[in-house]
């Protein structure tokens, strides 16, 4: 994968933002980009015990997808206050994953505040995202392809992205957000998974404060080098044909494959998981003829 470092800026115009970075679509980490929040100072795991504790919580570890799954169905559930305890003693794979603590405790929304970079947040769907020591997400794109400003609490997170272009090399699964799950895109197999030396992509850490801009519909894959915790807010895709993707995927997409799931079980998984591969090796050969004419 050849991937260049994802750049690193302080205090932003709205021009230059939308200049450099929106109107690109070029992923940034902006430093400092909520030093005015008092969640700033305040958000770390102690502050987080002691007002969600008592709050019951869904997990999810690195397990592949199963038939009898729903969608974004948990694989556990325990305490906020016993998980918090969890991340501090030891290395775990549970997630939390997509969850609207804000909702759970209105009183955090007095914490945080807009971010102002001239596109239309949506502050009222907050989503919370805690990870242990060496947990990881899937390499995944978001179902509605938003804008996503995601901001880091406690610790640090590596980020590794891709924009849409490069999915023809990233053996996706059909009728899903994600790639075969089997890949480990922190230390890829090029012999198993030859197409990802196509790839061109971004990486970075993201650390305490740091919001990191990833444009519409990107792939993004995140792996917690210390446990930590991060929130992303969002803003609606702009490009017609994502607007159009993300009514897709919501109404239709994740219905059928469930429909799917329901009939055919687990062969319904391992088919996508087929075609996955039979198509990028698809496109790799097709790459590699027109190389080869040239």
């Amino acid at each position: 994968m050849d991937l260049q470092r994802i750049e690193r800026i302080s205090k932003p115009t709205k021009a230059e933002f939308y200049q450099n970075y929106f109107k690109p679509q070029k992923p940034v980490i902006i430093e400092g980009g909520i030093v005015h929040w008092p969640a700033f100072k305040k958000w770390n795991f102690d502050y987080i015990r002691s007002v969600a504790g008592d709050k019951r919580v869904p997990l999810y570890d690195d397990r592949p997808v199963d038939y009898k799954d729903g969608f974004n169905q948990p694989h556990a559930q325990m305490n906020m206050s016993d998980y918090i305890d969890l991340l501090e003693r030891e290395p775990t794979k549970f997630r939390i994953f997509l969850w609207n603590l804000l909702k759970e405790v209105p009183d955090l929304q007095a914490d945080y505040g807009n971010i102002d970079f001239g596109l239309p947040v949506l502050k009222g769907l907050p989503m919370l995202f805690f990870g242990g020591q060496q947990s990881h997400t899937f390499m995944h794109y978001d179902i509605d392809l938003a804008n996503i400003f995601h901001i880091h609490f406690q610790g640090e997170k590596k980020v590794i992205l891709f924009n849409q272009s490069q999915t023809d090399f990233m053996y996706k699964v059909p009728h899903s957000l994600i790639v075969r799950e089997d890949i480990d895109f922190s230390n890829p197999d090029y012999q198993k998974w030859p197409a990802l030396k196509y790839t061109e992509g971004y990486q970075g850490v993201l650390k305490h404060g740091d919001v990191l801009y990833m444009p519409e519909g990107y792939w993004h894959y995140m792996r917690y080098i210390t446990a930590g915790f991060s929130m992303s807010l969002r803003a609606m895709p702009r490009k017609p044909k994502h607007l159009a993707k993300a009514v897709y995927n919501l109404l239709i997409m994740r219905y059928y494959d469930q429909l799917m799931r329901r009939l055919q079980g687990q062969a319904w998984i391992d088919k996508k998981n087929e075609i996955a591969l039979r198509r990028t090796q698809t496109n790799v050969a097709r790459r590699q003829a027109r190389e080869s004419a040239l």
